[in-house]
């Protein structure tokens, strides 16, 4: 009865800190997603951009091929949205 009586106070007491310990943090966590929500499509846009200038060299000049530089900006297009999928998920779950 005394174990029993132990273990129960023990977990009483975990929990009972731990969610002293979410309760403090749930602030600043709202806050850092805000300010990812507010870059992250800015930072998309950027890595668009440069992953795009790479690829104009298969649309322009001597060796252009169309059929390579399209492919490619699609599959850059397919993993940026991806990436954008995921990332809204998980701000969803954590939010």
């Amino acid at each position: 009865m005394k174990k029993l009586l132990f273990t129960l106070f023990t977990f009483l007491l975990t929990t009972a800190t731990s969610f002293a310990q979410i309760g403090g943090i749930e602030d600043s966590v709202n806050d850092v997603s805000d300010t990812i929500r507010a870059i992250f499509p800015i930072i998309l846009g950027v890595i668009f951009l440069i992953g795009f200038l790479f690829n104009t060299g298969h649309f322009f000049g001597e060796n252009a091929d169309l059929k390579k530089g399209i492919t490619r900006v699609l599959v850059f297009v397919l993993i940026a949205g991806a990436v954008v999928g995921i990332f809204t998920y998980l701000i969803g779950i954590v939010v």
